[in-house]
């Protein structure tokens, strides 16, 4: 059930709230008082976007400190700037001279069938393929529509998953709650620790402005999730190589997610691909990965292989729809878990509009960046020797979280006497970056 204004917790800030929601499940100490938030105004959204922004710029901005309260001594503060933070969520660049592609595929999108709403995530050729064969239409839009109506939506989902294609049916929040995969994930933490093999052996050269200085990270994330968290890191001073498929293009979001970091493209389902990859792995401090659970062991690159690689490995997984349950290591996007948990719906009830109404921001992904930036921490001070520690996240729970601190009329859009959101996007120019191919 959506929560009405009056309804909302009071006490502490929403922000604040998420940010010790965030802490508990990470397990992350909780010196939040180092923490401060400061600027006003939301984005405009059925759910505290904003309060979830500055919540996960804060628990990302407290690893950071606490890391290098492990290396140095000292914890500096941590200020987010709740404006910038909503921005952030949106975009990190604004194109200066040259504007980027259309985010979307064509065929990408929310349509209409015959009992409700579904949307299709075609981005990828193989994912667009996939729809159009089950459809058995032609890859025109007034096609797609046509074809869609046809079917109902549950059925239309099934028969496109089936087909190792994404789709998402729209459910509401109590019906995504009685949902068997509901109701698993429900069950499950936001993070799971698993301890195996020996400690890390990780090192770097750490330094207070740049504490992750050195530490090799091994990148084989694609949109969105993992690729804002590797950036994280690399603003840290990690050394990030991130690997794509040759097959894969994405140029829209490109810029958005190299930023800092080394790119290269490889094959790791031919043998000497493979034999680069185990080469690349064995050097790397940190893997983080969104892979379905059965992609490396079908490879002979499962968990076991990965260790005696590379002993001692951060090894990172994460997953959209969860870990257990009928839909366990289905694919997914934040896109489809909006419609799936039912965020999408309360959007379109909340602003009495006819179509699906996800949030402003893409907003679950980068909540990961928080994790991201804790686990070398974790490599450093909280593995207990003979361990080491991996966490497999998934998405899922950023929209429980959404959920469960409400929604209310007032998150309208930021006050007038503010800067806008679009000027402060201007504030970051490509030049300050670091060069994301080199």
């Amino acid at each position: 059930m959506l929560r009405r204004d009056h309804e909302r917790p009071k006490g502490a800030s929403v922000a604040r709230r998420l940010l010790m929601e965030i802490c508990a499940g990470l397990d992350l100490a909780q010196p939040l008082e180092r923490v401060r938030f400061h600027e006003v105004g939301d984005l405009a959204s059925a759910f505290p976007v904003s309060d979830f922004a500055a919540a996960a710029m804060g628990a990302a901005g407290l690893a950071a400190s606490q890391l290098i309260h492990a290396l140095f001594g000292d914890s500096p503060p941590v200020s987010v700037d709740r404006r910038l933070a909503s921005a952030w969520f949106g975009l990190s660049i604004h194109p200066i001279g040259w504007s980027a592609p259309p985010p979307w595929d064509p065929i990408a999108g929310d349509y209409e069938a015959r009992d409700g709403w579904i949307r299709l995530h075609t981005n990828a050729p193989h994912h667009r393929e996939a729809a159009l064969r089950v459809l058995g239409c032609a890859s025109e839009k007034a096609a797609v529509i046509a074809a869609v109506r046809q079917w109902s939506t549950n059925d239309l989902e099934s028969a496109i998953v089936a087909r190792c294609g994404c789709a998402a049916t729209m459910r509401s929040l109590d019906e995504w709650s009685t949902h068997p995969q509901g109701a698993a994930v429900a069950q499950e933490p936001i993070a799971r620790v698993e301890r195996s093999g020996p400690s890390s052996s990780a090192t770097w050269d750490g330094r207070r402005n740049r504490p992750l200085h050195g530490l090799r990270v091994l990148d084989c994330t694609r949109v969105l999730a993992g690729p804002v968290a590797t950036r994280f890191l690399a603003g840290l001073g990690a050394e990030v190589l991130r690997i794509d498929p040759p097959v894969w293009d994405e140029p829209a979001i490109t810029p958005e997610v190299t930023l800092g970091k080394r790119c290269a493209r490889l094959d790791i389902k031919t043998r000497e691909g493979r034999k680069r990859f185990v080469a690349l792995l064995g050097d790397a401090d940190l893997f983080i990965h969104g892979l379905r659970p059965d992609a490396l062991d079908a490879l002979d690159l499962g968990a076991e292989a990965r260790e005696r690689i590379r002993p001692g490995l951060i090894d990172v997984a994460l997953d959209a729809y969860g870990w257990t349950g009928p839909w366990a290591g289905r694919r997914g996007f934040d896109s489809l878990v909006q419609m799936s948990a039912g965020i999408a719906e309360a959007g379109m009830r909340h602003f009495g509009v006819e179509r699906p109404k996800p949030l402003p921001v893409q907003a679950m992904p980068h909540i990961l960046r928080a994790e991201r930036a804790w686990m070398p921490y974790v490599s450093l001070e909280a593995s207990p020797p003979g361990e080491v520690r991996s966490r497999p996240f998934d998405v899922r729970h950023m929209a429980a979280s959404l959920c469960r601190n409400g929604h209310g009329a007032g998150h309208r859009g930021f006050a007038k006497r503010d800067v806008r959101l679009d000027q402060a996007l201007r504030e970051v120019r490509m030049e300050d970056a670091p060069n994301p191919t080199r």
